[in-house]
């Protein structure tokens, strides 16, 4: 099986550091699955954020997700990490995931 990369876009890996140890190893083992090409155990597509992204949903005691997009052959883009804390994600998750979406597409074309 080949690997893909893991690119962080933004702050999300800092994001990331700051959930809880069992949160963090999940998120890990759940983008280990990505790199693999497998499918997270838990997962929705986010097409409100774009094409081919979808979100990892950690449950624990609170809820955490990843937005990524592994539709790329050269690497799993990791969008966002944060903490959910009401039903529906807020706009303001979303508007980041799709600012960060567009410049990823921005620089895999060079512009």
């Amino acid at each position: 099986m080949t690997e893909k990369q893991l690119v962080w876009v933004g702050s999300t890996l800092e994001n990331l550091r700051e959930f809880p140890a069992a949160v963090r190893q999940q998120a890990g083992y759940q983008l280990r699955r990505v790199q693999l090409g497998l499918m997270p155990d838990d997962w929705k597509t986010m097409a409100s954020v774009g094409r081919g992204v979808y979100e990892i949903r950690i449950r624990t005691k609170q809820e955490h997700r990843v937005f990524y997009v592994a539709r790329y052959a050269e690497a799993v883009y990791v969008l966002h990490a944060f903490e959910k804390r009401t039903r529906r994600t807020l706009q303001a998750d979303i508007d980041l995931a799709k600012h960060r979406l567009a410049n990823v597409k921005a620089q895999r074309t060079g512009r």
